[in-house]
């Protein structure tokens, strides 16, 4: 049975914080009061100890377990994972750094709902095949706790509503986890577009361009057996039956970021285009066995998505996903305004493979290396954290994200990257795929906020830990 349609958890009663959330559900709070009154437990409260616990904890989720144990004050509780290899080591790394071993679920798929019923959690750190993220959220949230949901596409619109509703019931949070959004350079260009160096935004451009031809066709990387790969892991499965932007949050959530969505600005509509599908037949052939079950795939994925967004305040934004052709990795980020404009491309992760031109500032015509305006406009979290010690993969953003979630716990505030956004962006995915299907044609984007992004204000780099 599909995971929404099941029984969810029951509201706990025996602890005071759900006390608390029954009372506001009753009283009918609902966002359009104050956000730091709304949308959060007790905004007046701060907890010195954060319980957390993690579903899901494989090739990404073990690294964010590293993360939290980082984080001052935190107990990791429990740790849900249906393959025992995956949570033995979980509770083993955090038996080895804490002396305490939490407790373990791992015997079913919907074991989670256990845990989330049996422990107190204050928040919950879900990084399972992305089909989990938005129910396992909603979930979490019924069951009392924050939800932290990593990368990934809704599976519908239908859930991201369902994924807003819950947490506007419950005055909970669900944070997408976009390291992307944290990462140096984007911080820093969020900081110059504050102090207006680009003058009036007018156009950006992001994208999600990796060759994972190997792990799509055959779950190379994943552990995924040859056996297994007859009914796909995740990325298999997922390019088999959809077709769309399927990774669209790298991309989109710094430029929503730098572009103020839900901070007086949203998007207003959409418009996607494929390529046909070609890519990973031809490497499937080329480089597996003429028995393989996966030679005969038939990719409903097409090769390369382009998306287009339309803002309210008349900005637009080209996404691209291409994953299925050979290239070198790239975010293809793009910041244009009235005043100036920077670029990356090649070695996305690199600071001189960025240019800049800003109009009276730069030799006229001329493009300039980004890496002095980096140092000159460093995002103040950024220099905190150079300062600090720089700790965690994925260039140091992966443990931001995971603090800027405990300390939004912690404080039982509203997360930096909140529900609204993590249901947007998510949602890029099913839409762009129903304009695919309509023949590439405009499909309005939904307003998650109901028209609360109208005097809501930017929250995202402007808080003292998070």
């Amino acid at each position: 049975m599909e995971l929404l349609n099941q029984i969810p958890i029951a509201m706990k009663t025996i602890l005071d914080r759900r006390n608390f959330l029954k009372k506001t559900t009753a009283a009918g709070l609902s966002l359009t009061l104050a956000p730091g009154i709304v949308f959060s437990r007790n905004a007046s409260s701060r907890q010195s100890s954060v319980s957390i616990g993690f579903i899901g904890v494989g090739g990404h989720g073990h690294h964010l377990i590293e993360h939290a144990l980082k984080v001052k004050d935190v107990t990791v509780k429990a740790i849900c994972d249906i393959k025992k290899e995956n949570l033995e080591r979980g509770l083993n790394m955090v038996k080895k750094a804490t002396g305490l071993r939490p407790s373990g679920y791992g015997e079913h798929e919907y074991i989670y709902r256990e845990m989330l019923e049996k422990e107190d959690l204050d928040g919950v750190i879900i990084a399972t095949p992305w089909r989990w993220h938005i129910p396992m959220a909603i979930d979490a949230m019924k069951s009392g706790a924050y939800a932290a949901v990593e990368a990934g596409p809704a599976s519908t619109v239908k859930e991201c509503w369902d994924l807003v509703e819950t947490a506007e019931s419950t005055g909970l949070h669900a944070m997408l986890l976009e390291n992307h959004c944290y990462d140096r350079w984007n911080m820093a260009i969020l900081n110059m577009i504050r102090k207006g160096l680009f003058g009036e935004l007018l156009h950006c451009h992001c994208g999600y361009e990796h060759d994972l031809r190997g792990r799509i066709v055959t779950g190379k990387g994943t552990g995924i057996s040859r056996e297994e790969v007859a009914g796909g892991d995740y990325r298999t499965l997922q390019n088999l039956k959809r077709n769309g932007d399927l990774y669209p949050t790298h991309g989109i959530g710094p430029v929503s970021q730098c572009l103020d969505i839900h901070r007086g600005n949203r998007f207003t509509s959409l418009v996607s285009m494929s390529t046909k599908s070609a890519g990973l037949k031809l490497w499937a052939e080329e480089n597996l066995d003429s028995d393989h079950p996966a030679r005969d795939f038939n990719w409903q994925m097409g090769d390369i998505v382009t998306t287009m967004i339309r803002c309210y305040n008349g900005e637009t934004v080209v996404m691209n996903f291409d994953t299925r052709a050979p290239r070198p990795y790239s975010n293809m980020r793009r910041v244009q305004g009235t005043k100036g404009i920077w670029l990356q491309d090649g070695n996305a992760f690199s600071l001189d493979k960025s240019v800049i031109y800003i109009e009276g500032k730069s030799s006229h015509h001329q493009w300039e290396p980004f890496a002095s305006y980096q140092k000159k406009y460093e995002h103040p979290l950024w220099q905190r954290y150079l300062k600090e010690g720089v700790v965690g993969g994925h260039r140091g953003s992966g443990f931001l994200k995971i603090r800027g979630f405990i300390e939004a716990v912690r404080r039982q505030k509203r997360t930096p990257i909140d529900t609204y956004d993590t249901a947007a962006w998510k949602a890029i995915s099913p839409l762009s795929e129903e304009s695919i299907e309509q023949g590439s044609q405009t499909v309005t984007f939904p307003d998650f906020t109901n028209r609360k992004w109208m005097t809501n204000k930017p929250i995202f780099g402007l808080t003292e830990k998070y």
